[in-house]
């Protein structure tokens, strides 16, 4: 029986597109998030986190009435209990499908009719919520994540011995001691996607407080453990959550972000959190910020 990661290369992969560059909503593919939750415990109905995935995508364009090309970048928003995420090389040739489509009397018409059309279409597909927005060309970057520091400053590089690519979550190690919080980044997380299996990189930012200390250079040997996976960017986060939530206390505070570099003119930034996580609000304007590899422009 062919799954949806077969259904999705046997569809699009090694095949020209035809008709794209016409407005087509059926070339949007949904994936059932369940898909990878079930083979880590994490059930759909009582998840561990709370959340929502943050796409920016930069190359998109459509045309007015009178063939003036508008070209912006596209802000989508959902949240995490959604039973769907979208595929993104679906997305890529949905959003490609307005390249030369006309749409209102101006500028501002539109991207109002784009902007509905395309919340419409993935809000029916995901069987969800799902927020867009058009970036303002000149709006300007903040910085993000200020207390996070390079989590290679706590260890002996020259000790660091890494030997498993697989996810292998018996590498992490704990030790017991008085509550503390902890903000850490890894800027070198890599693992391929489940489509294609080309690369994907990313920078991590994982804090926690809890009375469980990580060990730092059990962490990192998790997380590069990744390298050889074939997941969806979603997936990947959702495993780093799990794995963690696991090892300390379920009353612990736990907050994951995954920022992941553009491809193909998309950046997919998922995030992850207890639902008594304090920092979740570094990302109460997330519905008019933008995510950068260090910043957001707001």
């Amino acid at each position: 029986m062919q799954n949806n990661t077969d259904l999705i290369a046997s569809i699009y992969l090694g095949k020209k597109s035809i008709g794209s560059e016409n407005y087509n909503p059926s070339l949007l593919v949904a994936i059932p998030r369940s898909e990878n939750r079930k083979q880590y415990k994490i059930e759909n109905d009582n998840l561990p986190f709370m959340g929502y995935d943050v796409w920016h995508c930069y190359e998109f364009s459509a045309l007015t009435k009178n063939n003036l090309p508008i070209s912006k970048v596209l802000k989508i928003k959902y949240d995490c209990n959604s039973e769907f995420l979208v595929e993104s090389k679906s997305l890529k040739l949905y959003l490609n499908s307005f390249n030369m489509t006309s749409f209102g009397e101006n500028t501002i018409e539109c991207l109002d009719e784009c902007k509905k059309l395309i919340q419409k279409d993935l809000s029916d597909i995901l069987k969800t919520n799902v927020e867009v927005n058009f970036l303002d060309d000149e709006i300007e970057t903040t910085k993000i994540f200020p207390n996070f520091q390079n989590i290679l400053n706590f260890i002996d590089e020259k000790s660091l011995k890494i030997e498993k690519f697989q996810e292998a979550p018996e590498l992490l190690k704990i030790e017991e001691i008085k509550e503390k919080e902890y903000y850490l980044k890894f800027n070198s997380l890599r693992s391929n996607c489940r489509v294609t299996h080309q690369p994907d990189f990313g920078d991590v930012f994982i804090y926690y407080k809890s009375k469980r200390h990580i060990l730092e250079e059990s962490l990192i040997q998790y997380l590069v453990s990744f390298r050889k996976e074939n997941h969806f960017h979603e997936e990947c986060t959702e495993m780093i959550y799990k794995r963690l939530f696991d090892i300390l206390d379920n009353d612990d505070e736990l907050f994951i972000c995954a920022l992941y570099t553009r491809r193909g003119g998309i950046d997919i930034n998922p995030i992850r959190y207890s639902k008594n996580c304090k920092i979740k609000d570094y990302f109460a304007l997330a519905d008019t910020q933008k995510f950068t590899k260090y910043g957001i422009k707001q």
